[in-house]
């Protein structure tokens, strides 16, 4: 007899969120059983503050660069910090918690593929090589919600210079970090593990693109994907791989973790159109954290002058989700 295990990623419609209660954050805390008290907490906040301090502390605030806008208005830290994307740590959002057991130093990432020489270095040590900045960037899920945070990092292109790829090189792959003791849904093996993500070369030395260390002044909190993340901010949010151990360059495009999963509904440019929707849903509105009300949401999510020349020679391709 066939038994059909129901996977996390399908979302079926009895899982689905209703629009009428999508981010209500009261009714969600009220279906976990936290009760109303938590909710007067900044409790991820709280979490970051008894964790060990992280030695990368005294680098932010970084110098904000507004080269690329300020979107607004602005998320509450609370908001960005309490509803979160890390299936590693579980499929809902409210996984913040779990995720304070990630152990974020010492913590090692591997370059190697297509370089002139494979290599490690420590999350510090990069630091200290990297031209530190803040940008807001807008976020925007391919479930629908979204965001408008301070990201502190560095460009991902003088990352992509300092690894010294070969000129046979054309994509970069990132990899999670697999730790299934801590990661607990790494357990499921139904799942590609480990999380896997890639860009094209031009994509990833793209002026907009950013590896992100920070978040609202102070180094990344864990369950935002600390210590390191990518922030492309033009595509869905399932792109910008979180707690990076590994950087690989290729000449074969990658197959990326949701792409595995269902290509069909994930492919691996995702860039954001409005236009274009999902399988199962409309992406033509987004609803921000904080927010009862819906938005139009914009082409690249509103950074299109810095990356439709990217896809020119791509238009046979699909693009978008």
């Amino acid at each position: 007899m066939l038994i059909k295990r129901t996977k996390g990623w399908e979302l079926p419609d009895r899982l689905a969120t209703p629009e009428g209660h999508y981010l209500q954050r009261r009714a969600l805390v009220r279906a976990m059983g936290l009760g109303a008290a938590s909710l007067a907490l900044p409790a991820a906040a709280i979490a970051q503050d008894k964790a060990p301090a992280d030695p990368s502390a005294g680098l932010y605030p970084a110098k904000r660069n507004d080269a690329f806008g300020v979107p607004t208005p602005m998320t509450e830290e609370r908001l960005a910090t309490t509803y979160n994307n890390f299936y590693e740590f579980g499929t809902d959002k409210s996984i913040w918690r779990a995720a304070q057991k990630l152990e974020t130093r010492p913590w090692t990432i591997k370059v190697g593929g297509l370089v002139e020489k494979p290599f490690e270095i420590a999350i510090d040590d990069l630091l200290a090589k990297m031209p530190l900045e803040e940008r807001v960037y807008r976020f925007r899920c391919v479930e629908t919600w979204s965001m408008i945070v301070p990201w502190s990092g560095f460009a991902m292109r003088p990352l992509v210079e300092f690894c010294k790829p070969l000129g046979s090189a054309k994509y970069v792959v990132m990899k999670t970090l697999m730790k299934p003791a801590v990661m607990r849904e790494q357990r499921d093996l139904l799942y590609p593990w480990p999380y896997t993500e890639g860009l094209a070369i031009d994509e990833a030395t793209n002026d907009l693109t950013f590896m992100a260390t920070g978040l609202y002044g102070k180094p990344i909190h864990k369950q935002n994907g600390a210590p390191l993340r990518l922030m492309a901010p033009w595509k869905y949010g399932f792109k910008n791989v979180k707690s990076i151990i590994s950087i690989d360059f290729a000449e074969k495009r990658p197959v990326s973790f949701w792409e595995k999963l269902q290509a069909s509904e994930y492919g691996f440019w995702a860039n954001v159109n409005p236009a274009v929707p999902h399988p199962r849903w409309s992406q033509a509105t987004e609803k921000p954290l904080g927010s009862d009300a819906r938005i139009p949401t914009l082409l690249y999510n509103g950074y299109a002058e810095f990356v439709a020349g990217l896809y020119a020679g791509r238009k046979a391709e699909k693009l978008f989700i």
